[in-house]
């Protein structure tokens, strides 16, 4: 989609500079010339840029942002003020107000367009889904003749007109490979190359180097200058589709690391100086290199810039200020590793300045040597950036490398483990049903000498009193050891075998334990209430051993209530509904609920209420064999209730 410009400005010479500047790069434009006309536009919408001119006639372009950011979904609207204002408390205004970038007139256009696109780039515009090839070439002709041949091809293709363009096409839209022509007006095809070479984003694009020229020693100057495959253009152009599908093929993959700024994109230079005069030739010389200028009098002004809006170098002069400067600057956090270079006439200030942090040092009395020395300390910073963020992509995957090692180990040691407890748990659960086996044959034979003893008892040879208070302990404890053993059984059964899950009626199943229970206790009265049209999808027998232990507990814990009551009921039909058993017995301590589920546990005397311990274990197991959960809620002397869930299996 084509991204649409909106240009505000009371100038037309600057609307119309703009909009051909734009359009070149093609942006769509709509063009403003008050601020009337700029909220009418902010109404309507349908731009993603917009460029506002801080005077105009009837408005204030930093109130027209102030507006615009207060429209819905206008928030991340790529903004650039552009103002002749010199001021850095203009600057400051704009800039933390919401603007993405202020730009001093007189103005570069093709800085402004170039950092509008990488705006719209950081503010997550998709990239080209094709190979993107750029053409740098005087002639608009040939430029044609190869977007012809090379888009059928699925190549996409932008262009540029000369070498200084095509550098700054190239940061700004970082293309798979470049095309360029031999001799052009400017800086030449060779020089081009070169500078690609010594930019740290831009030195591994393939380029291809384009001439008329047929003689050997042009093809080697070309070939030496960094170029990486070199085509006459007397030649088939289907050798250029040869060579750059070849160049592509084999050129090196690279890391995805973070892309940082290019040494021929839109830069910034902070130049600070008391002298108003020299702050004017610098912006003069560096204009002309394609930096933005920003201008400051004196280092709390230049701290308070750099605090909002990043630069890529500081020009500093060397005045009785600039060593304090220069100090509070590198020991700012964030800002303390952007490249300063401090300029003076003395040849000995050289090491003075190095010492207060200064990364370079330059006399005053060469513009082209200032402009070289920026651009090494940009070009310096640049590799810096780019190896560290090199190291810290290695070390990402690296730990990345390191984390999965990690998680499978630890995933095959937990799966040892799991593996390890369930054998133990069922050697566990074998050992303890052959013993409880085991045991109920010598139990059966001393309970049966026991009794036997008790009925023959007669007045010929009479039992002392003693002996047969004896005899009555052993036969009590054999009884209750065997108890303990059915109980063991029971858990063991639970804890085991495969589950037969069914839809059955589960009320029906409720009213057979309470016959069983009533049978047991023909005597006692007990209020039972049951739920009508109560189901569940589970193992029957497990379901029955579940209720059998709770309401035969329900039972037990109502024996000294006057009007014992039970209750067994669930929260109706639904994907995973609960079911209670409540009575109105002897509860159990507050608190005291977790301790109910472990083994001989007890929260009550044995002879109140006499029992094994094992049973609501035994619940607790088969809930969980069905995935369920189980809670108990109780006061004492206020009764208790069982929750417990019983969830359906999910089928494929």
């Amino acid at each position: 989609m084509t991204p649409t410009v909106l240009i505000v400005d009371d100038s037309l010479t600057v609307r119309m500079d703009l909009h051909e500047a734009f359009e070149a790069d093609g942006f769509a434009t709509r063009l403003c010339a008050t601020g009337e006309e700029a909220r009418a536009a902010f109404r309507d919408g349908g731009f993603e840029v917009a460029v506002l001119d801080v005077l105009l006639p009837d408005a204030d372009g930093v109130e027209l942002l102030q507006e615009l950011r207060a429209l819905p979904g206008r928030e991340q609207t790529v903004t650039v003020l552009l103002s002749s204002e010199e001021e850095v408390a203009d600057r400051l205004h704009g800039l933390r107000t919401g603007a993405d970038e202020y730009v001093g007139k007189p103005y570069d256009s093709e800085y402004v367009v170039a950092r509008s696109r990488q705006l719209l780039g950081e503010d997550g515009t998709p990239a080209e889904p094709r190979p993107t090839v750029l053409v740098i070439d005087d002639s608009l002709t040939f430029r044609e003749q190869l977007r012809q041949l090379l888009e059928p091809e699925g190549y996409s293709v932008i262009t540029a007109a000369s070498g200084e363009e095509g550098l700054r096409t190239a940061a700004d839209r970082r293309p798979q490979a470049v095309i360029v022509d031999g001799v052009m007006p400017g800086i030449d095809g060779a020089t081009v190359i070169r500078r690609l070479r010594l930019d740290p984003t831009l030195r591994d694009t393939p380029c291809l180097l384009m001439t008329a020229a047929d003689d050997y020693a042009t093809e080697v100057q070309m070939l030496e200058a960094g170029a990486d495959a070199f085509v006459r253009k007397q030649q088939d152009l289907a050798v250029v589709l040869a060579k750059l599908a070849a160049v592509l093929r084999t050129s090196a993959e690279q890391l995805p690391i973070e892309v940082i700024g290019s040494l021929h994109g839109p830069g910034k230079v902070l130049a600070v100086s008391a002298d108003r005069r020299r702050l004017d030739e610098w912006g003069d010389t560096l204009r002309a290199d394609g930096f933005d200028v920003v201008s400051a009098t004196g280092g709390d002004e230049a701290l308070d810039l750099l605090a909002a809006q990043p630069v890529d170098c500081v020009v500093l002069h060397l005045d009785r200020e600039a060593l304090e400067t220069c100090a509070r600057i590198k020991e700012a956090p964030q800002i303390g590793d952007t490249p300063l270079v401090m300029t003076g006439d003395q040849d000995d200030a050289l090491l003075e300045s190095l010492a207060a942090g200064a990364d370079d040092y330059v006399r005053s009395d060469g513009a082209d040597t200032l402009r070289a020395h920026v651009r090494a300390q940009i070009r310096r910073k640049q590799s810096l950036d780019e190896s560290r963020r090199i190291r810290e992509e290695l070390m990402r995957r690296e730990l990345d490398a390191a984390g999965e090692r990690a998680a499978r180990q630890l995933a095959e040691t937990r799966a040892a483990l799991v593996e390890e407890l369930e054998w133990r748990n069922r050697e566990l659960e074998a050992f303890s049903g052959s013993v409880s086996h085991d045991l109920r044959g010598p139990l059966q034979v001393i309970s049966s000498y026991a009794e036997t003893m008790l009925d023959e008892d007669d007045e010929d040879e009479p039992l002392g009193p003693e002996v047969r208070h004896r005899i009555e302990r052993i036969q009590a404890a054999a009884t209750r050891m065997a108890d303990l053993v059915e109980s063991l059984l029971i858990l063991s059964r639970a804890s085991r075998g495969e589950l037969r899950r069914r839809r059955f009626d589960l009320t029906e199943t409720v009213w057979q334990v309470i016959r069983e229970v009533e049978a047991r206790e023909p005597d006692r009265e007990i209020e039972f209430r049951v739920d009508e049209a109560m189901s569940a999808d589970a193992d029957e027998g497990l379901v029955r051993v579940i209720l059998e232990n709770l309401i035969n507990n329900a039972c037990k814990f109502t024996r000294k209530v006057e009007k014992p009551a039970v209750e067994v009921g669930w929260n109706g039909p639904g994907e995973d509904p609960r079911y209670h058993v409540r009575d109105n017995g002897a509860g159990f301590p507050a608190g005291k609920a977790s301790a109910l589920f472990r083994p001989f546990a007890r929260l009550h005397s044995a002879e109140d209420f006499p029992g094994t311990g094992i049973g609501l274990t035994t619940v607790h197991r088969a809930v969980e064999r069905h995935g369920g959960e189980i809670h108990a809620e109780g006061e004492d002397g206020r009764g208790a209730t069982f929750w417990f869930t019983l969830p359906p299996a999910r089928r494929a």
